[in-house]
């Protein structure tokens, strides 16, 4: 079959590769009809995320059908239309009883190398790196489910790929992000990045009832997008996200503040990201914090840090005192996808979002090298990517 393959840093192949089989009886093969660049594929593509291996096959946003069903699987049958969540999950362990999926004790393989790295081993993903189980990606015409009987999506024929693809990873992960806020009617939510995690949280705390809502990116197009969905917007490259902040909330600062953005930071204007560039560039910082520096800044006292934006490694002069001493609550993590799904497919179907809007380019999956390359750099308004095997 033809994959996509990481081959190094911004090296991405469209290879032929062997065509998955059933391992486990619990095991599902899905025929791939519909599958997306995430922005977490980037860091990957950049090279930032350790445990990358040449030929390892990329992509955790992917859906499709079932061709083949291992015997122990009760839940899906050949023809079943499915979304399958980025994290994979047994269903029995403690973490997964208690909902905590993202951080399922059994499914990452290579558990014994996430313990020495975490502490603790995190859930195994696909298409991501040997730290969590290497296993091969959905960017490809066909994908091994591990645990099928527990986290694939069965979909309605009444809706269409772009319609559901995305709960598999970014429109939970947005959801999360601001259920993560515990939102008030009275409440303020800045969120940093106005890419597709971004624009889902916009959506989300729209939904869920914030009274304003404010975006800071500086790709106009992305931030034509943000507005279209209910956002105040912040060109962080024109003017002032501190006092813009403060202009908006009567100089007390936003309740809630989301770092959709993580480790890859694009900030160049102030003195901490050159300090991030310089020392990422000499191999003294894995990561670069300035938003995270930011929001514990601009965010009132007691409020909410949120972050969805993925961090890799090691991070430099985080201002934790500031954090501490204004009681700000921190809350992280990889999506518990099929915590939401339920929810969020619901909504779907009865026409409250669809999240399809998120999609400016669509190609077949042999493009998708090149179009890695356009999604970096933002070209074109390029704000999702799809790919079609």
């Amino acid at each position: 079959m033809k994959a996509l393959c990481w081959h190094g840093k911004q090296d991405i192949r469209c290879d032929e590769v062997p065509d998955p089989k059933i391992e486990h009886p619990r095991d599902a093969i899905i025929k791939v009809t519909s599958c997306a660049i995430c922005g977490s594929d980037l860091h990957l593509y950049d090279g930032f995320m350790p445990g990358m291996e040449s030929g390892d096959i990329m992509g955790h946003e992917f859906m499709g059908e079932v061709v083949e069903v291992g015997s122990e699987n009760k839940k899906l049958k050949v023809g079943d239309r499915v979304v399958v969540p980025f994290t994979i999950c047994c269903g029995e362990c403690e973490q997964c009883r208690r909902g905590y999926f993202s951080v399922c004790e059994r499914s990452n393989r290579n558990k014994s190398v996430a313990d020495k790295v975490f502490g603790h081993t995190t859930a195994g993903l696909f298409g991501y790196t040997h730290l969590t189980g290497g296993y091969p990606g959905g960017q490809a015409e066909y994908v091994r489910v591990p645990y099928a009987d527990v986290a694939p999506v069965k979909v309605p024929s009444t809706l269409t790929d772009e319609q559901v693809l995305f709960l598999g990873d970014i429109f939970p992960t947005g959801w999360q992000a601001v259920v993560q806020c515990d939102i008030e009617p009275t409440d303020t939510v800045a969120i940093w990045g106005c890419g597709p995690v971004g624009q889902f949280c916009i959506r989300s705390a729209v939904m869920l009832g914030a009274r304003q809502v404010i975006a800071i990116d500086r790709v106009l197009d992305r931030l034509a997008m943000a507005k279209a969905g209910g956002a105040i917007t912040i060109d962080f490259e024109n003017e002032s996200v501190v006092e813009r902040l403060n202009d908006l909330t009567g100089g007390k600062g936003p309740e809630k503040c989301i770092d959709a953005v993580g480790l890859e930071a694009h900030a160049t204007a102030t003195l901490d990201s050159m300090y991030d560039r310089a020392k990422q560039a000499v191999m003294l910082e894995t990561d670069r914090p300035h938003v995270l520096r930011e929001m514990m800044y601009v965010c009132r006292p007691a409020g909410v840090l949120s972050v969805p934006g993925v961090y890799g490694g090691v991070l430099d002069k985080i201002p934790f005192g500031m954090a501490m001493n204004k009681g700000l609550t921190i809350r992280t993590g990889q999506t518990h996808v099929n915590r939401w799904t339920d929810d969020l497919l619901k909504r779907i179907e009865e026409g409250q979002i669809d999240p399809g809007f998120v999609i400016t380019h669509r190609a077949s999956l042999a493009d998708g090298p090149e179009l890695y390359k356009t999604f970096r750099d933002k070209q074109d308004g390029c704000v999702k990517v799809v790919l079609q095997p």
